[in-house]
């Protein structure tokens, strides 16, 4: 079994085509999206669409819960008052573009999903089982995790939020994280996901896709969104 796995999206409408264009071309039994489909990018309703369109299990993340019960807050953790200022306008400029239809659909997003294949249960949710804007970063100690899902019946926990990518195996516990398809983290700025196999072992591999940045330069400016935004995703050079 074949499972694709995408997250925190953050209307990048080029970079979640470039993935599913992807997803397609390497094939796969099926696609879980682990949520944070809306924020910071101007495509938060194409985005919302095309999720919607797919018919997949889709986890409600922090940003969706903050934009489809119109929130004053997304959950987001912010290092500085420049940030949360920054924040504070994505989250106002979200709710006010996303239509009532859409934020619907994000308020009737799934908390957690479940799957089991084979030898392996698959918990798959937005932040951590605890909480939807709980960080999961890869230097967390083992014990934090085994005691984490020491009440879960999953061995296999599969999360986002964080922007990134990363798999352990603790104990017999595996974690996956997805990384992001529209806002990665970790240095790549390439739209993110993983792709998980399911045989006698888990193999996860981590895909990266370019896109085209054009869509996105041409409507930040239009948007009224800070083009801070869109600095944030340039690849290095093109940011300086």
């Amino acid at each position: 079994m074949r499972i694709a796995v995408f997250s925190d999206i953050h209307a990048n409408l080029p970079a979640l085509q470039s993935v599913l264009e992807d997803i397609q071309k390497t094939g796969v039994d099926m696609m879980v999206c682990l949520g944070d489909l809306v924020g910071y990018a101007p495509f938060p309703n194409e985005v919302i669409e095309t999720v919607r369109d797919l018919g997949i299990p889709t986890i409600m993340g922090n940003y969706d819960q903050g934009v489809g019960f119109d929130l004053e807050d997304c959950g987001c953790a912010y290092r500085t008052e420049e940030e949360r200022a920054l924040g504070h306008v994505s989250l106002t400029w979200t709710q006010g573009t996303v239509t009532g239809e859409n934020k619907a659909f994000l308020r009737n997003l799934l908390p957690r999903y479940e799957l089991k294949a084979g030898a392996f249960r698959f918990l798959f949710v937005h932040g951590s089982p605890r909480r939807i804007n709980e960080y999961l970063f890869p230097d967390r100690p083992d014990s934090s995790f085994l005691h984490m899902m020491a009440g879960e019946s999953a061995n296999v926990l599969v999360c986002g939020h964080t922007h990134i990518p990363f798999f352990r195996e603790v104990n017999g516990l595996f974690i996956v994280n997805d990384g992001s398809v529209g806002r990665p983290k970790d240095g790549d700025w390439r739209a993110a996901w993983a792709l998980l196999e399911v045989g006698e072992k888990l193999w996860v591999s981590f895909r990266r896709c370019e896109y085209d940045l054009t869509p996105l330069k041409e409507a930040y400016p239009r948007s009224g969104l800070p083009e801070r935004f869109l600095e944030d995703l340039l690849p290095s050079p093109e940011a300086h």
